[in-house]
């Protein structure tokens, strides 16, 4: 069942994923050479439980954190550890959760090691560009094959693959409600865009072959070629006047500055 939100609700769904974004912020101050991405955990539960929230990914079924990060070739679900040390020209998929005010806010944002090979970035570049594209066509009155559609389209006209095995959702009191949100598929399929729906769009978008594994710990995803993946992802909701984003990289690029994808 599709749980329409009124508009109070979306008010705390937005204060959950502002929180969010203000911790991918915080994420970001660390993100370098040398760092774990187990430091990185640590960063985000603490400003989570600082700012009165309880972190979303710890425990979600089992999963041992508060952030997903993927490194590289792991396109999401990657187990944070002090083992996996960042290095030059990494990128890091990190995925974050918050519960605030009983409302769920879940963002994810793929950052740059320092200097990164062009080529990578660019991956990194049309995948954000795609989740834009997949906002401006959650318009009420259409269908989430109408958001599918336009990511894959963009993201396959520049040679880039679209992982299926893995999808967005709607969100609310819990982490994953109905409907999914795939990153493929056809215009004018799907469940129909109302108003008070609240969807995250994540598209997971391959360098190479859109083939993956799930690895041996059951939560890391990588790519089957090993080649990089990048993941964006966005909470909006769906109102007449149009989509309205709810999460925000605005904090995280105010720290980037002109590092920023």
């Amino acid at each position: 069942m599709i749980y329409l939100k009124t508009d109070e609700e979306i008010e705390l769904m937005r204060d959950a994923n502002q929180l969010v974004g203000r911790t991918l912020a915080e994420i970001a101050k660390y993100i370098a050479p040398g760092v774990s991405t187990l430091q990185l955990d640590k960063v985000a539960e603490e400003f989570i439980r600082d700012n009165g929230a309880i972190p979303a990914f710890l425990g979600y079924g089992g999963f041992p954190n508060s952030i997903c990060a993927s490194v590289n070739e792991q396109v999401v679900h990657g187990i944070p550890s002090s083992k996996t040390i960042l290095k030059e020209g990494d990128v890091i998929s990190i995925d974050c959760g918050t519960i605030l005010n009983g409302f769920v806010g879940d963002s994810a944002y793929t950052f740059c090691v320092g200097e990164v090979d062009p080529a990578v970035k660019r991956l990194l570049k049309i995948t954000k560009e795609s989740l834009y594209k997949g906002i401006e066509a959650a318009v009420e009155g259409k269908r989430v094959g109408d958001i599918s559609n336009v990511v894959q389209t963009y993201c396959e006209s520049h040679n880039y693959s679209v992982v299926r095995e893995l999808v967005g959702h709607g969100i609310g009191r819990k982490m994953h409600e109905e409907p999914e949100v795939p990153n493929y598929g056809r215009r004018g399929c799907g469940p129909l865009l109302k108003s008070g729906m609240c969807i995250c769009i994540e598209p997971m978008i391959n360098m190479g072959s859109k083939n993956v594994v799930f690895e041996k710990d059951g939560w890391t995803v990588r790519t089957k070629d090993r080649k990089c993946s990048a993941h964006f992802e966005h909470c909006i909701a769906i109102r007449p006047e149009g989509p309205r984003i709810l999460s925000s990289f605005e904090f995280l690029e105010e720290v980037l500055g002109s590092n920023a994808i």
